[in-house]
């Protein structure tokens, strides 16, 4: 009897999804970037902040399955509605949409945040936290992004490093118990800095919390990409997050040799800011780049 490979159960799964949806089999470059962006350790995904944005659930997951991108973390307050709000049913059927497609429910992208100088802000982005944990749990994803998002005035950053860390350990363990990781990516202003990350988990010492990299300026500023990039690595999650691959203004090319070389296994996924006019035909480029850089054409 043939054996079959992982790769042919791979171009059968996105083409039977695709049969499914009443479209026509995978373009074979398509299918071959399928085959790669799921194969090796790491994967390629997408953000669906800003390509994904304005797409329902079938869309999105239409878009993923024809570009080869079959992965997905879902933003809040975009047009596929996953939300809180979700009824049970609601949440099963997410769960079963994405079951029954090749790609991949990552995560959720919340705008939760932990700086404000206002404990009661700081106790409702908690919460929120844990209703998008339960959210994530229920419609089959493995975790939240959260965020720190800048210093406020008047406020030591040290007790702000502190607040952010203490935060992030509350709601690491409300996810490791329901199996959720909490990813927390570097933004804002000041908490974008990498020594700054690292300082925050010093105080975030949960191992359920873990970085989120973003690919901004900043990180080639001070010592450089390789210095700021060690400074964090032993807490890396399961999601980075890319701006397109083919960018002028950012080396991704040396940032994927660098996430080989410590063999990183999850998700790179694609936060893509320009506006394409066919965002699958660009999401399909954008796997074939990845490919490239990662050693699989």
């Amino acid at each position: 009897m043939q054996k079959i490979t992982r790769r042919d159960c791979t171009r059968q799964i996105a083409t039977a999804g695709l049969a499914a949806l009443g479209l026509s089999q995978l373009d074979p470059k398509t299918a071959l970037a399928a085959d790669e962006a799921s194969s090796g350790s790491m994967k390629f995904g997408l953000v669906t902040y800003l390509w994904g944005k304005d797409m329902d659930l079938p869309t999105l997951l239409n878009a993923c399955e024809r570009s080869g991108m079959l992965g997905a973390e879902l933003r809040t307050h975009h047009a596929h509605g996953v939300e809180p709000e979700l009824s049970a049913d609601g949440r099963k059927e997410v769960r079963k949409r994405f079951a029954d497609s090749p790609v991949t429910l990552v995560g959720y992208g919340s705008n939760c945040e932990f700086h404000s100088k206002d404990p009661a802000e700081v106790k409702k982005n908690i919460e929120e936290t844990k209703r998008y944990i339960q959210l994530m749990h229920d419609c089959g994803g493995s975790g939240v992004k959260v965020k720190p998002n800048g210093f406020p005035k008047d406020i030591p950053r040290e007790k702000t490093i502190e607040q952010i860390g203490k935060s992030l350990n509350e709601v690491a363990a409300y996810g490791a118990s329901y199996g959720q990781q909490i990813r927390v990516e570097v933004h804002g202003a000041g908490t974008s800095e990498l020594p700054v990350i690292q300082a925050i988990f010093e105080v975030a010492d949960h191992p359920n919390a873990t970085v989120c990299w973003n690919s901004n300026g900043v990180d080639l500023e001070g010592k450089g990409l390789a210095y700021n990039f060690n400074l964090v690595k032993d807490r890396f999650g399961d999601t980075v997050h890319v701006r397109e691959l083919n960018s002028s203004n950012y080396p991704f090319a040396k940032l994927m040799k660098m996430f080989l070389e410590i063999d990183y296994n999850g998700w790179i996924l694609l936060e893509a800011h320009s506006p394409p006019p066919n965002k699958i035909e660009a999401m399909a480029e954008q796997v074939r780049i990845f490919n490239a850089m990662t050693g699989r054409n």
